[in-house]
């Protein structure tokens, strides 16, 4: 059963109508032909003879066509008009729909004849009842005759609106059962021949699976029963067995168009023991099922359990019992149960409906199942939503029911076309009719609903423009009185509670007071699990199937449950307000992130102003010596520096630093560097080497590994035109000389920073009036041009001797027009130089 449950919901909708489909049509047929009365007969008492299963004359009635023709009592029946009878189908066709005055051929064995009599009787007039029917007894007829309707009317409608529920489909297939358990046989020669074998096929089946279908529900519903717990097998395995036995003899059956393979079957085992072991199983499988049902009302483990099966437990008590008895008594007295007189077995089938009409109060009343349905309301969904499907159904087999009918009248007779010819038309043409009414189902069904259903009609219309509009909210609380107005609007929950994620990750109530025992904010990471609701739940689930909120909702107002319509237009509305809170997370992240980049430009900006305080504000003015520097960052701070540091006694300091990293590390470094060198710039005056190997001490301990400096420190004399200097690592800067000549000052250190154990050598050269002195970083000669090639020194010489006789801030400004020139693409190194020209 498991397996029939997990099927797609189309498919099991499509089993279920077809299940209704064959259910109703053979309860149909049932119901038509149990009220047809013969109105003829033979006039003849028979009974089982032991002689190949013939049947035995009993009784001849005085005056009847029987007495006429010469039957006596004694004489075995052989067949009538040629058919073969038999005690399981003892009366053909002729004879049941026969009318007084036609006649029929009676083949007879009679002791002392060597060959069977061949007699031709008159049918007579069936004799009426006497003294006629009560008003009583026609009213308990009509209601024997119609009770596969209340059974059909609560099985199908629990099983339509509760497809994948296991105990719908039992509870249905259960009620199936007692329909077949009616008697058949002695009605189904007045059936047509084109639906007699789909009929008898029927019963067979159902009949067969009845008394394991008791048991497999009773023994799971609502909980499973000790005898299940014990034993689990059991129920499968009686649902097994009665199916490989039932199922070949139905199909046998239907293709027999009669009961002749299931007695042929029995007389293979004896009619003894056949019927002793149908009767086991009948009766064992029966009794079973009432214990545990029986069990469930009383010591059921929870009173819930208790609740829910007590008063199915006492209407099948009451139902079953006095139909089980009767048929133990007839079983006991070799008699058919409808044998007894008519206030003995009419009462006992009477009492069967206490069975399905208890199931219907426990479902109105105490909600088993979960049925959305209530006396007040229950109209919509039985007339609009389900009863547009039942009606087509009906209509389906009643024109299938209407064709074979008259296929065994105008068609063969008229157009020798048979029987076979009427009912497939008839069934084409119900198949048509289902399929077309289907196809207008939703149209009808709104046009219903708008004119008689309008609060439902009007929820339905709310509900879909709530799911359109829900993108619309900006905000979390927006989000949240958005969903809680509408849907206050739409389906008049007593209680609201609306749960969703905030920055955090926590589930926050933004809507409504949080369910008993359950705090306003749970905690990040909270499962569906720990937020429990006397209602109905519906989650808000996120794109990655994250929780992203939940909606809680308590009953309704007006006590109706929740419709499956319902549940889907709020299950549309969550997957919309989930996006929607998606967005917002989303729209939530990028002002975070934007506020952070702006927050970061601003930091930028203001170290970008003090890294530019850190350079020299003013050039020292010199006799001798003309000075320029500039600095050009490739992000908004840099790790480039120069400066330009009174020494005192007539010398100045002519710095150019690059530090190994750009951005703000590169520009940290390049404080601390500027920092160390003015706080012991005065000490280069007398060492400039012990003030180097100091710093170099300092920074090894101040800075990470992998982080170093080139430095080019010059100390020029003013008076004397001297300029001592130490290239730590550092591009060797050009000294250009008056009659063109250029030198390299090379360096005479490694780098600061890297090597604890650092020394370096001091060098001395003399400027003459005319030279031109240009100190520069590597982001000037590495500069990439449009062929991917390097600025390079030589284009830095070529422009030196280009502007060396302008001012040094002339020089310094062509040089970085060069190479802005040559440069068009984005700046990726700092760009830093220090021009001096001698007078």
């Amino acid at each position: 059963m498991r397996g029939l449950t997990s099927l797609p919901r189309p498919l099991l909708r499509i089993a279920a109508i077809l299940f209704a489909a064959a259910t109703v049509l053979y309860s149909a047929l049932w119901m038509r032909y149990i009220r047809v009365q013969p109105q003829a007969m033979i006039g003849i008492n028979y009974e089982a003879s032991h002689v190949g299963h013939l049947l035995r004359v009993s009784g001849v009635v005085e005056g009847s066509g029987a007495a006429a023709a010469g039957v006596r009592p004694g004489d075995l029946l052989r067949a009538i008009d040629g058919q073969a009878l038999t005690f399981h189908d003892p009366m053909p066709e002729t004879v049941m729909r026969g009318r007084p005055g036609d006649v029929v051929r009676l083949t007879v064995e009679r002791s002392g004849e060597a060959a069977p009599l061949v007699l031709p009787v008159v049918l007579g007039p069936r004799p009426g009842e006497q003294g006629g029917r009560t008003p009583a007894r026609a009213i308990a007829v009509q209601l024997v005759d119609s009770f596969p309707v209340v059974f059909l009317v609560v099985g199908f409608f629990v099983l339509f609106m509760r497809l994948q529920d296991r105990n719908a489909w039992l509870l249905a297939l259960l009620f199936a059962g007692f329909i077949a358990v009616a008697p058949l046989l002695e009605i189904q020669a007045l059936i047509p021949r084109s639906l007699r074998g789909f009929a008898v096929a029927y019963k067979v089946i159902f009949q067969g699976l009845f008394g394991a279908f008791s048991y497999y529900f009773c023994a799971v519903f609502p909980v499973p029963s000790p005898i299940d717990r014990r034993l689990p097998w059991l129920k499968s395995a009686l649902l097994a067995g009665a199916a490989a036995l039932a199922v070949p003899l139905g199909i046998a059956a239907f293709w027999a168009g009669s009961f002749a393979p299931v007695f042929r079957f029995g007389d293979r085992f004896g009619h003894t023991v056949t019927s002793a072991t149908l009767s086991t199983y009948f009766f064992g499988a029966t009794s079973l099922a009432l214990a545990s049902l029986i069990w469930k009302g009383l010591r059921a483990p929870t009173l819930e359990a208790r609740r829910k099966t007590r008063v199915i437990v006492w209407g099948s008590v009451a139902g079953v019992l006095p139909f089980m008895a009767l048929n133990a008594a007839a079983l006991f007295m070799g008699r058919n149960p409808y044998y007894f007189p008519f206030w003995v077995w009419a009462p006992s089938v009477l009492a069967v409906l206490l069975m399905p009409l208890s199931f219907a109060y426990a479902i109105i009343k105490h909600r088993v199942l979960e049925i959305p349905l209530l006396l007040r309301l229950g109209a919509r969904y039985l007339l609009v939503q389900r009863g547009f499907t039942v009606l087509l159904v009906l209509a389906g087999a009643a024109v299938t029911l209407l064709f074979a009918e008259w296929s065994s009248g105008f068609l063969r007779t008229r157009l020798d076309l048979g029987a076979a010819a009427g009912t497939t038309l008839g069934a084409g043409f119900g198949i048509a009719l289902v399929w077309t009414g289907t196809r207008l189902r939703t149209r009808v069904t709104q046009r219903i609903d708008r004119a008689f259903f309008r609060s439902a009609y009007d929820a339905r219309q709310i509900m879909q423009a709530l799911a359109e509009r829900t993108s619309a909210a900006t905000t979390r609380e927006e989000l949240g009185t958005f969903l809680a107005g509408h849907i206050r609007q739409a389906l008049h929950p007593s209680s609201l509670t609306i749960y969703l994620e905030d920055r955090s990750g926590s589930l926050v109530a933004v809507q409504g007071a949080p369910p008993e025992g359950q705090e306003r904010i749970l905690p990040a990471g909270s499962s569906q699990d720990r937020v429990s609701d006397a209602g109905r739940r519906v989650p808000l689930l996120g794109r990655d199937g994250r929780q992203a909120g939940v909606i809680l909702l308590g009953e309704r107002l007006s006590e109706e449950p929740y419709s499956s319509e319902d549940r889907r237009l709020l299950t549309s509305v969550a997957s919309q307000a989930a996006l929607a809170l998606e967005n917002i997370r989303l729209a939530e992240q990028i002002a975070l992130r934007l506020e952070a980049e702006r927050r970061t430009a601003v930091e930028l900006e203001l170290a970008k102003e003090v890294q530019s305080r850190l350079l020299p504000r003013r050039v020292p003015r010199l006799q001798t010596l003309d000075c320029a520097g500039h600095c050009l960052q490739a992000r908004a701070v840099g790790g480039d520096y120069y400066d330009f540091l009174e020494l005192g006694g007539g010398q100045v300091g002519l710095v150019l630093a690059d530090i190994a990293g750009k951005g703000i590390a590169g520009a940290l470094m390049m404080a601390n560097l500027q920092a160390n060198l003015r706080s012991q710039a005065g000490l280069a005056r007398e060492d400039l080497r012990g003030m180097l190997c100091r710093l170099n001490q300092a920074m090894c301990e101040s800075i990470a590994d992998h982080r170093y400096a080139s430095l080019f420190f010059g100390c020029y004399d003013d008076a004397a035109r001297r300029l001592r200097y130490a290239n730590c690592g550092h591009n060797p800067p050009i000294l250009l000389r008056a009659d063109g000549g250029v030198e390299r000052l090379a360096a005479t250190a490694t780098i600061l920073g890297a090597f604890e154990s650092w020394d370096c050598s001091v060098a001395e050269t003399i400027l003459a009036p005319g030279d031109a002195l240009l100190l520069y970083s590597d982001g000037i000669t590495e500069a990439r041009g449009d062929q991917d090639d390097e600025f390079g020194e030589a284009r830095l010489l070529e422009t030196l001797r280009r502007h060396r006789h302008g001012e040094a801030p002339a020089l310094v400004a062509a040089i970085l027009e060069a190479v802005r020139e040559f440069s068009a693409a984005e700046q990726a190194d700092d760009i830093t130089l220090v021009a001096a020209r001698c007078r």
